[in-house]
């Protein structure tokens, strides 16, 4: 058979690789300032743009999009094409795939310190970088696709199932979770409220994790591990089980960020069953991958590629069995809202993610280059002290989680709360946020070796930009084997294999989000609950843009512990003029949604200028430009209206002249707060500083319902 001469483009490998180790060093920083401020919550000297809230989602978006992200690129735009036997479909593309991405990267990196945020976990970003994401996204999958319909290999290998996968699933996600009304440029509100919001974007949320950080990863392990360890995938009936199984299973699993919260018990349950089930599926593919370097642990011992990727696999495997511990409700009453998930999700990011990328790195490089690694010692260093720096970062923050929980839970012999004070909570783990700090300290001073080591490597070598290569035309008809295993019908259909992965996804998604968008019963409402002002929506939006969020929830489970703590439960028909939902993920401060007239006007003030004037022992950053800051609410009428236009009967509550008058109605509210602070506390406000709408805001928290709250110093 005649071979046809063609040629590799290595020169989009190198690019994202080369951003990938960059944008990896950024993010990595970004979140060591971050990780220091739970020791110093003044190092950053009260400037707007570096404080913690804004800092944090740079810091996962850094990671999670930048770092990983140009990870998945650069392995998938490299095995594509030498698992095709073809050159990527389009060069153009290609190029549009990797400056598309850094310039949202950017994008990025400039938008959240200037608090511009929809509030999201991983999502982040406005609506015109949602859309330019949705773009590239589409034009990497045009090229990914493209390239498979012109291969010349018949059989699709397993790693190519998870990438296709992968770019219908996010694409999907993406666009679902992201569908927004915008006031402005650069500011929108999410279409969604409340418990329906808080679905959907766990929905995203879980969903992200494991369609962007994990099946990618999965297809990245079962070509760059096979090849490093030069043996073939443990089990090919084995990675079939797994595929299926781990996307269709994962996309059920998201509710189980929203056990115990004003979420229909029906879908918690939902959450928990199939998160119990995906721990199947997922071992299997850890199993798959351990199995592979059966004939090679004899080289683990040298060669630091296997040892990452040992490592790497066993990290996914510690958090899939976890994931699913979590889930049941009974350790996530423990759990959740503790320190306790920040360790279980940097066991994926630094180990998972992390440690795969390094060995992909190293295996890739001295090749692209024609040359060998430069130093195996400086990788074996490399993998030591990456391994530190996990131990270190995962350990302090289990202890944290599983002290913050026990304290949160005593009660005394009389009954009463034993740390009643949520600060008690705080102080107490001081020590494990600085070993903390360190732990991510080691992990960034290993990345730094990687980047001298590939450097060096590069320099002594000369770059392939076009690799040549030769195979025969994929042939016309092609004559099933006999015993073919029946899977091979797919494989040889990438479209039906795209189509049927896409319905295994949705199944989920419809199963979970359509009842409880559609069937009103789902979410009832509260006739006392009203919208909010014009002024205390303003503070919300400011709430929003400085990533309280981050810090502090808005969700009271029934507990009796948090009852006590912070008033009665909170029931699902107060969010449903929430967009977007703000029910938080953790509370390194206490839970604010019964927080309003808890106290004066004149503490919140203090509390947000100088928290460490309030108790000396607070880790809470200042917000001095809150106070000296003007309130800009020139869109305040259109504010209104975007809100009208999503079901919040404003003019219905407040009167049809609310929208336009709306202004009006703010500076009415904000004057009677500023005289409150003057005359009950001798402080002189602007009425029009941004600091008073916060204030409304706060006030507003948790007041539309009666409640039995207990009294607690904050």
């Amino acid at each position: 058979m005649e071979l046809q001469k063609f040629s590799y483009d290595n020169k989009i490998v190198r690019n994202f690789a080369y951003a990938s180790v960059i944008w990896g060093v950024v993010g990595m920083s970004v979140g060591l300032i971050v990780a220091l401020l739970f020791v110093f919550p003044t190092l950053t000297g009260g400037v707007s743009w570096l404080s913690f809230g804004r800092l944090r989602p740079l810091h996962t978006n850094a990671v999670i999009f930048a770092f990983v992200g140009n990870a998945i690129f650069a392995g998938v735009y490299y095995s594509l094409q030498r698992l095709l036997k073809a050159r990527i479909y389009s060069d153009f593309l290609s190029k549009v795939n990797f400056w598309g991405w850094q310039l949202i990267i950017v994008a990025a990196a400039i938008s959240l310190p200037m608090g511009l945020t929809s509030s999201k976990e991983y999502a982040e970003l406005e609506w015109p970088i949602d859309i330019a994401i949705a773009l590239v996204w589409v034009a990497f999958g045009i090229n990914m696709i493209g390239t498979i319909l012109r291969r010349r290999e018949r059989h699709l290998y397993v790693a190519i199932w998870f990438y296709i996968a992968t770019f219908v699933t996010v694409a999907v996600l993406h666009i679902f979770n992201n569908i927004e009304f915008p006031v402005s440029f650069m500011k929108s509100y999410s279409v969604y409220a409340g418990v329906q919001d808080a679905l959907v974007q766990w929905w995203y949320g879980h969903n992200a994790v494991a369609f962007f950080l994990t099946t990618p990863f999965l297809g990245l392990m079962y070509y760059f591990v096979p090849k490093a360890a030069n043996r073939p995938v443990y089990s090919y009936r084995l990675s079939i089980i797994h595929f299926w199984a781990l996307i269709f299973i994962y996309i059920w699993a998201g509710p189980h960020h929203l056990l115990y919260t004003a979420l229909p018990d029906w879908a918690q349950s939902l959450g928990v069953v199939f998160s119990v089930m995906l721990i199947a599926p997922s071992w299997g593919g850890m199993i798959n991958g351990l199995l592979t370097l059966r004939g090679a642990w004899d080289r683990v011992r040298d060669d630091a590629v296997l040892k990452f990727m040992v490592v790497a696999i066993t990290c996914y495997g510690m958090a899939t069995f976890e994931g699913p511990m979590l889930s049941l409700k009974s350790f996530n009453a423990m759990a959740h809202f503790t320190d306790w998930i920040v360790a279980h999700v940097h066991v994926g990011a630094l180990g998972w993610n992390g440690f795969l990328t390094f060995g992909m790195l190293y295996w890739l490089i001295p090749r692209m280059f024609n040359t060998k690694l430069y130093s195996q010692k400086l990788a074996n260093v490399h993998f030591w002290i990456g391994t530190l720096g996990i131990v270190l970062y995962v350990l302090p923050m289990y202890w944290a989680g599983f002290v913050q929980s026990s304290m949160w839970k005593q009660f005394t012999p009389d009954g009463f709360l034993t740390y009643g004070n949520f600060l008690e909570t705080v102080t107490q783990i001081i020590p494990m946020y600085a070993l903390r700090a360190i732990g991510g300290s080691i992990y960034i001073l290993g990345v730094f070796v990687m980047l001298y080591n590939l450097v060096k490597t590069i320099r002594s070598g000369s770059f392939v930009a076009d690799e040549e290569a030769e195979a025969p035309a994929l042939e016309k008809e092609y004559k099933k084997h006999k015993g073919e295993h029946w899977h091979r019908w797919i494989e040889r259909r990438p479209i039906r294999l795209m189509i049927y992965s896409t319905i295994a996804i949705l199944i989920g998604g419809i199963f979970e989000i359509i009842p409880t968008i559609v069937v009103k019963s789902n979410v009832p409402t509260i006739e006392s609950v009203k919208p909010y002002t014009a002024l205390e929506l303003e503070g919300r939006d400011i709430y929003i843009r400085e990533g309280c969020n981050n810090c502090h929830s808005q969700m009271v489970r029934p507990f009796r512990d948090e009852v006590a703590r912070y008033g009665d439960y909170s029931k699902a028909g107060e969010f449903v003029y929430d967009h977007p939902f703000l029910w938080g993920s953790k509370r390194t401060g206490p839970d604010l949604h019964r927080i309003g007239a808890k106290y004066g006007n004149d503490w919140h003030y203090r509390h947000m200028l100088d928290p460490q004037s309030m108790n000396a022992e607070s880790i809470m950053p200042p917000y001095p430009w809150l106070i000296t800051d003007e309130l800009d609410a020139s869109d305040i009428t259109k504010k209104i209206e975007v809100m009208e236009s999503l079901g919040v009967p404003y003019a219905e509550v407040f009167g049809e002249d609310y929208a336009a008058n709306a202004e009006q109605y703010l500076r009415a509210q904000a004057d009677e707060i500023a005289k409150d602070l003057l005359e009950t506390s001798k402080i002189e406000v602007k009425s029009d500083r941004e600091i008073v709408a916060l204030i409304a805001y706060l006030q507003r928290l948790g007041t539309d319902i009666k409640t039995n709250r207990t009294t607690e110093n904050q």
